[in-house]
């Protein structure tokens, strides 16, 4: 029988950058002691302090007991809960045995070694998705059973596409952090937290989810739901059964063609809108009726919802319904949006009683009952079952939940989970209400997961209750988006923390189905891990990696399927911010994020994945002699996923000002579209598709043919630019400042909340409303920000078009690549917009980034000067056309020549104007009395000229237009072997179509003498 021997010898910890704490005991297990083993374990305990790894160990490691057993040839090593957040992988986890080993050296080859802690060896650690060898995965990490999944609850059948190596009929629950909300001891609404570098976390992490990582998912098949109000659309109409009969007759219309199949009130509770604002326990689906019809195979009954729409734009379309044991999967939905119609199939046996999202679409101002509604018929394959009709909503709108004797007086979108849940008629007790309304706070984040688990439900249910039946909704995966990760004091990335828990909030470890919350673990490690690889690769090779963290915050505790709390950044720290402004960023993180929900749930249902394209580039318009609109582009390759690659295209097509249809499908880089009509302009996106799902749409071209003999003009669209406002960085004044360029958004922003105020990089946090360095101003924190639309040919095209002249359009980048013969075009509008040279900061970014978004780069330039030289007419516009051009700090005399010999203008000065109003200098390109003003301002409709240049005609140029406060040059012109026209402030920002051609004629009369 062994003798035990417990020595007692203290233990230094494991030291990474000298943090350490204090160790606990050895153990040495033999049948004689043996002074030479225990002499090793004291010799080895120093050398953990100095460290024998060569990779970083989480602070606070250290070693709980060491045990030598003689008898056995065991030598066991505990190690507390902190090695366990270390990211384990079958070649570091070899790599510490062997080091281990290595160190015991001389009289303990033969003896087996064991590293554990968390009560487990390492190697229990390493994710199944980074094992070799299927065989051994730990299939306690996989869901127990097969289970029946029922059909997707939304299909889109217009666009037939099914990704089946993408997310196909997975859903997925992804939140936003926090949002406005009312604080309960304050008596006022706010945000959860402050104002830092122009933005607030609530706002900053919307900006990530909604525009870049829901539509990824989406578009890899996924269906998607948040939280939070997911649309930006400030205005909201909803159409209701329950609506009083005088107005219904108009908006809501039913139809059958005989007795057997007519409408009828349902005898469950459904959505009833009510009278504004509701109190707290108010819900909007318990006070109204649902109609229900039974199915046939004909589409004998219908109804339509037609809306009154407040202000033409963009809407987002949610429609309601009751689940019963008599409701079919294949409910038929079409959506009219200027006068396109979208089908979708929405499985009605789930998700019944609260808001499904089916897409966004354009809507026109007003009552069109031909263009604008959405349809339901009772056409099933299932005959003699039940269609549901209850509610539709078009557009996120305002918050209208009262606390506190208000409303939020924010967009729906803006709003904490908890109002918005409220109106999405999920159960207060379950789901959203937990402190009875003394603090929304607490209810607030504890609700986001408790979403995800109602729309499960039983065994997966709300915490308070799993056995609720909920939703039916098979949810697969939940995330929650955070940028609270620290802050450094240095000039580093305070990085990426990923937040996972192995215990329930009712302290079980296994799921609900008895799979292993290790799952969060391996979700948490494959996500951080791909996020980390691929922004090192393409912005910062030092982003910092945080450790996994097993902790018990609510959004990783709560939900009952696999979840992780991503820290993506630290919105504190002023280096995180810097790259967190830039939307490529965003798109990027947010695309690696797609791709580890991808690969876990690859992992979890064994299937290959495949991941969807980028999108396309060098897209082109050629007007063919014969009236045809001749389309070309190139797929992009993604140098970090090989699977990347397009194997066909979705090509869409808007006609006039209306919506875009639902795609045609090409295996080619090119199509031609035929029989177009004279007079209409038709614009085109494109996209790219695998199995794994399409990518994001191309920039949008226009074209239009008309019945004249004028030459036609190539509008070159040299306007790609996206980016963060600029920074500067000095001992006394650090921070965003946008007086020097605020940046310009993708399409859109809705994370800026105002312009910095606070530069001192020693001024400390004292409350939210008084938070230091990085303090804004709230003046744009209720607002969306038009940015690039990608767009403008449309806009330069319709000025042209109204002048009589035909136009097509191609992009810069084919241009560049000599894809274009610009000798074919008597005239050239070249868009540039808010183009300009983009420099990665010095202190930040891999050094290969380069210099992005010239205005001018050299190949435009050759094949520009060989455009002219032949003769050429050339319109260009842009707010950077000189200083571009004429860098002070770094003169390039290429740039000026090319200036001034050339486009014939120079350098005046930047900044030139603030209030954007032009008038005419020259009568004989417009009257003297003719002014115009182009937008200076931020809003929702037209992104704003900050800092327009002013030229100076040179070598023959002269100015034809003045910026009216200050009398600086704004225009030149240029007639000679060539003619140039060059405003210094974009065309398209010119305020009002009237304004607008009249402008344009005059170009066009002007370059065609």
């Amino acid at each position: 029988m062994k003798r035990i021997l417990l020595l007692a010898l203290p233990l230094l910890t494991f030291l990474y950058f000298g943090c350490g704490s204090t160790p606990e005991t050895i153990n040495v297990v033999s049948k004689k002691y043996n002074p030479t083993f225990a002499a090793k374990a004291n010799e080895f305990k120093y050398d953990f302090a100095s460290g024998i790894f060569n990779f970083k160990i989480p602070e606070g490691t250290k070693v709980d007991t060491l045990q030598i057993d003689s008898v056995s040839k065991k030598i066991l090593i505990k190690l507390n809960r902190n090695f366990g957040y270390i990211p384990f992988r079958e070649d570091n986890v070899k790599e510490m045995y062997s080091t281990v080993k290595k160190y015991f050296g001389s009289g303990f080859e033969d003896y087996t070694f064991t590293l554990e802690t968390q009560n487990h060896p390492i190697q229990f650690f390493i994710p199944n998705y980074y094992r070799d060898n299927r065989t051994e995965y730990d299939t306690k990490r996989l869901p127990s059973k097969e289970e029946q999944r029922p059909a997707p609850i939304v299909q889109n059948i217009s666009k037939n596409i099914e990704p089946s190596n993408g997310l196909y009929d997975r859903n997925i629950v992804v939140w936003p952090s926090h949002g406005w909300y009312y604080n309960n001891s304050e008596g006022r609404w706010e945000w959860q937290r402050p104002r830092l570098f122009q933005t607030v976390e609530d706002k900053l992490t919307l900006s990530f989810v909604v525009p870049y990582l829901i539509p990824m998912l989406e578009n890899a098949g996924a269906n998607v739901f948040d939280p939070r109000e997911r649309d930006i659309q400030i205005n909201s109409v909803v159409v209701d059964n329950d609506t009083p009969s005088d107005i219904k007759l108009k908006h809501y219309v039913e139809k059958s063609t005989d007795k057997a199949h007519r409408w009828k009130t349902s005898d469950h509770t459904g959505f009833a809108v009510g009278n504004p604002p509701y109190p707290t326990d108010f819900n909007p689906f318990q006070k109204g009726t649902g109609r229900i019809v039974k199915t046939d195979a004909s589409g004998s009954a219908s109804v339509s919802w037609i809306p009154s729409i407040p202000k033409t734009g963009n809407y987002a379309v949610y429609v309601s319904y009751e689940t019963s044991s008599e409701s079919v999967s294949d409910a038929h939905y079409s959506v009219y949006h200027e006068g396109i119609k979208t089908d979708f199939k929405v499985n009605q046996q789930i998700g019944g009683n609260t808001w499904i999202y089916l897409c966004e679409f354009k809507f026109e101002k007003g009552y069109n009952p031909s263009e604008d509604k959405v349809v339901l018929t009772n056409q099933s394959k299932s005959s003699g079952k039940i269609i549901s009709a209850d509610a539709v909503r078009f557009g996120g709108g305002m918050g209208i939940v009262e606390r506190g004797g208000s409303t939020s007086g924010r967009p729906k979108i803006f709003e904490g989970a908890r109002y918005y849940l409220q109106y999405a008629g999920m159960p207060d007790s379950l789901v959203y209400s937990f402190s009875k309304d003394k603090n929304d706070y607490v209810d607030d984040y504890k609700c986001r997961a408790e979403y995800a688990n109602y729309l499960y439900g039983a065994p997966y249910g709300p915490n308070k209750d799993t056995d609720v039946k909920g939703l039916g909704i098979p949810i697969d995966a939940s995330l929650a988006i955070h940028t609270n990760a620290g802050i450094t004091h240095n000039d580093t990335t305070f990085g990426t923390l990923a937040i996972y828990s192995t215990m329930s909030d009712k302290f079980k470890r296994d799921f609900p189905d008895g799979m292993s919350r290790m799952a969060n673990r391996d979700f948490a490690d494959i996500v951080q891990s791909q996020i980390v690889k691929d922004i090192r690769a393409k912005f910062d090779s030092t982003w910092n990696r945080k450790f996994l963290e097993d902790a018990d915050y609510s959004e990783s505790v709560r939900p009952n399927i696999p979840s992780v709390l991503l820290e993506l950044l630290s919105h504190q720290n002023f280096l995180d911010m810097k790259y967190a402004h830039d939307p490529k960023f965003k798109f990027d993180l947010s695309r690696a994020i797609y791709k580890g929900i991808l690969r876990f749930l690859s992992i979890q249902d064994n299937f290959k994945y495949v991941v969807e394209p980028l999108p396309v580039n060098c897209f082109a318009i050629n007007l063919t002699e014969n009236g045809n609109s001749l389309l070309t582009w190139n797929p992009t390759p993604d140098s970090l996923e090989p699977t990347a690659m397009p194997d066909k295209y979705m090509v869409y097509t808007r006609e006039g000002s209306g919506d875009f249809d639902n795609g045609t499908i090409t295996d080619h880089t090119y199509i031609e579209f035929k029989d177009i009509k004279p007079g209409v302009i038709y614009s085109y996106k494109i996209t790219a598709v695998n199995s794994g799902g399409e990518s994001f749409p191309s920039e949008i071209l226009s074209v239009c043919r008309m019945n004249t003999d004028k030459k036609p003009v190539l509008i070159i669209n040299g306007f790609y630019r996206i980016a963060g406002p600029a920074s500067v960085e000095s001992s006394k004044f650090t921070g965003f400042v946008n007086t020097i360029d605020p940046g310009i958004p993708d399409h859109y922003d809705i994370s800026f909340t105002g312009s910095e105020y606070n530069f001192d990089s020693t001024s400390q946090w004292i409350s939210n409303d008084e938070p230091g360095w990085g303090a804004s101003y709230a003046n744009h924190e209720t607002d969306i920000i038009a940015g690039n639309t990608f767009d403008y040919p449309y806009m330069h095209g319709s000025s042209i078009k109204k002048c009589g002249y035909s136009f097509t359009s191609v992009s810069a980048q084919a241009v560049e690549d000599s894809l274009i013969d610009l000798s074919k075009y008597k005239y050239i509008d070249l868009i540039l917009g808010e183009q300009k040279s983009t420099l990665p900061d010095s202190t930040i970014g891999n050094s290969s980034t380069g210099v992005r978004f010239k205005t001018f780069p050299s190949r435009l330039q050759k094949q520009i000067t060989s455009y002219l030289k032949r003769g050429g007419r050339i319109f260009i516009s842009g707010s950077y056309v000189g200083s571009d051009l004429y860098n002070r700090d770094n003169p390039n005399i290429a740039n000026e020549n090319f200036a001034s010999d050339v486009l014939k203008y120079k350098l005046d000065t930047d900044h030139a104007s603030f209030n954007g109003v032009v008038g005419s200098i020259d009568s004989s390109f417009l009257p003297e009395s003719f002014t115009f003003r182009f937008n200076t301002e931020m809003n929702d409709s037209i992104y704003a000229v900050t800092a327009p240049d002013a030229i100076l005609g040179a070598n023959g140029g002269k100015v034809i237009l003045r910026y009216a406060e200050n009398n600086f040059p704004a225009a030149i012109s240029y007639s000679g072997n060539y003619r140039v026209t060059a405003f210094a402030f974009p065309f398209e920002t010119i305020l009002g179509q009237q304004e607008r051609d009249e402008v344009m004629k005059a170009i066009l009369e002007f370059l065609s003498k």
